[in-house]
């Protein structure tokens, strides 16, 4: 018989590709150098970054199927090789001082390796870890959350040391080997196969019937109410969260008046709460159930912006932008565990990934929407009272997707009985 991998190094091989593709959240470092070397606007080059996030959701969109079809070991090595050369390929970029290369590379060629490497583990993790969904999903994706602790300063380190296209160079080289590293102990677990805890056939079927509401392919998922209700939530999640993440140190400096010394702390500190929520509140999931858990970051992110724009004091701010940021992270890491209790893994990888178009369309409207209404005007806190709103409207569909569950639940018990007594 085939020897049965080691679930815990599979998730540790998912964990390395998502701090390898989580390096682009730590885009913001190369700048202020390229824009002193090259004359380039920031707006200019944080366009590379809008447009490899804006590609990762739709890349994992049309990718999701591929990745169900040929397995996360070829997926990987596919994010591997684009991810590689869309990094190294800005490097090229940069040495030919071309913003069209660069959007080109960065944007749409690393854009798409980001994608297939976001979803690629994530499919496979569920199936390894069916008594530990939101855990599992948590691990991999927390990488991504935690990338810009370890790439910012290598990104800056070796700018000073070697030149901004030697950099990409050397980054690009690096992820490409670390990713196709990981990418040859990723597997799906064998047919039938159970972990420790499960062995019980019985309790197995009772806790998958709880788990999943169904088994369904990823055209069906997309036809139903709970899929929109769930894009819908992570839309309004990553647009307010993101927003708030980019302006995080203007705001708490015009609001409370802290320093910028303190401010640019702050900033360092949310990276830790986005990889921190990632795998806490993941991990709470598969305790309190994926709605709770949903209904919680919505009620935190209620108060909390509407409670910022009132607050003087520096410490209160940043425990409600601490908060903003465990959520915004928590909400990217159980999603997939959530789609896992909605719609079986049949196609979970395909699902997550037309899931992941809410990340794209987010990460455009989000800016814009705080550009738009701080330009007119020229404050953060109508912004933050919107941002509120928002977040009362995810609240509510997080109480309605419940009865909507409640439903699919009481029709699958129905079909249950109907099966048994035909038998």
């Amino acid at each position: 018989m085939e020897k049965v991998k080691n679930r815990w190094l599979i998730a540790l091989s998912g964990v390395g590709i998502h701090i390898c593709i989580g390096s682009a959240y730590a885009w913001s470092v190369f700048t202020n150098p390229m824009a002193d070397a090259y004359g380039w606007s920031t707006s200019q080059i944080s366009l590379a970054f809008s447009i490899a996030i804006f590609l990762l959701g739709f890349s994992a969109a049309f990718m999701g199927k591929f990745v169900e079809k040929r397995g996360p070991r070829i997926s990987g090595m596919l994010s591997a090789i684009f991810f590689g050369i869309g990094v190294m390929g800005t490097g090229l970029a940069t040495f030919f001082e071309s913003l069209i290369l660069l959007y080109f590379f960065y944007g749409i060629v690393g854009g798409i390796g980001l994608g297939i490497g976001y979803i690629a583990p994530v499919s496979t993790l569920v199936k390894w870890f069916p008594d530990h969904r939101g855990l599992a999903t948590g691990l991999a994706i927390m990488g991504f959350g935690f990338a810009s602790l370890i790439s910012g300063p290598a990104g800056e380190a070796l700018v000073s040391s070697v030149g901004i296209s030697n950099a990409f160079y050397i980054l690009g080289a690096c992820y490409l080997i670390i990713m196709m590293a990981a990418s040859q102990y990723l597997a799906p677990p064998p047919e039938d196969w159970k972990p420790e805890g499960m062995k019980d056939e019985k309790a197995d079927e009772q806790k998958q019937r709880k788990e999943d509401l169904s088994q369904m392919t990823a055209n069906e998922a997309i036809k139903t109410k709970p899929f929109w209700m769930l894009w819908t939530m992570l839309f309004l999640n990553v647009t307010t969260g993101i927003a708030i993440i980019s302006v995080a140190s203007p705001i708490g400096q015009e609001i409370t008046g802290m320093s910028a010394v303190t401010a640019a702390t702050m900033v360092g500190v949310m990276g830790l709460f986005n990889g921190v929520g990632r795998l806490g509140w993941a991990t709470i999931s598969d305790y309190i159930g994926r709605p709770n858990v949903y209904t919680i970051f919505f009620t935190i992110g209620t108060i909390s912006y509407f409670t910022l724009p009132v607050i003087t004091s520096v410490i209160l701010f940043q425990i409600l932008v601490f908060a903003i940021v465990s959520c915004y992270g928590g909400g990217f890491a159980s999603v997939p565990a959530y789609i896992g209790d909605l719609f079986g893994t049949k196609q979970l990888g395909a699902i997550h990934g037309y899931i992941l178009t809410a990340w794209a369309v987010a990460g455009v409207v989000g800016p814009m929407l705080l550009s738009l209404v701080y330009d007119a005007t020229n404050s953060y806190q109508l912004v933050l009272l919107i941002f509120g709103g928002m977040h009362v409207v995810s609240l509510i569909i997080s109480l309605w997707i419940r009865v909507v569950m409640r439903q699919m639940k009481k029709e699958k018990i129905n079909m249950d009985h109907t099966q048994a007594s035909q038998l």
